[in-house]
């Protein structure tokens, strides 16, 4: 998978989101800023990205996602 097709993964499943992602092979970063995260934890926050990502996770494509989320409001 590559850092491109993670980014599009993501877009499909939040939309009007703002995503960034970076890195290579299996180790990525991703930075969604997103208001499906209005009042959610941050623990909430990430189970609702590994839902998206975790049969990529189970395959191997991905290794690891160091992940940064935030709503609108807090990356103003």
């Amino acid at each position: 998978m590559t850092a491109e097709d993670l980014k599009k993964l993501v877009e499909a499943n939040f939309a009007n989101a703002a995503v960034e992602v970076s890195g290579e092979g299996a180790n990525f970063t991703v930075n969604i800023v997103s208001d499906a995260f209005e009042s959610k934890r941050p623990v909430q926050r990430q189970q609702m990205v590994y839902a998206v990502l975790n049969e990529f996770i189970a395959s191997g494509e991905i290794h690891a996602v160091t992940m940064n989320l935030k709503t609108q409001t807090e990356a103003a």
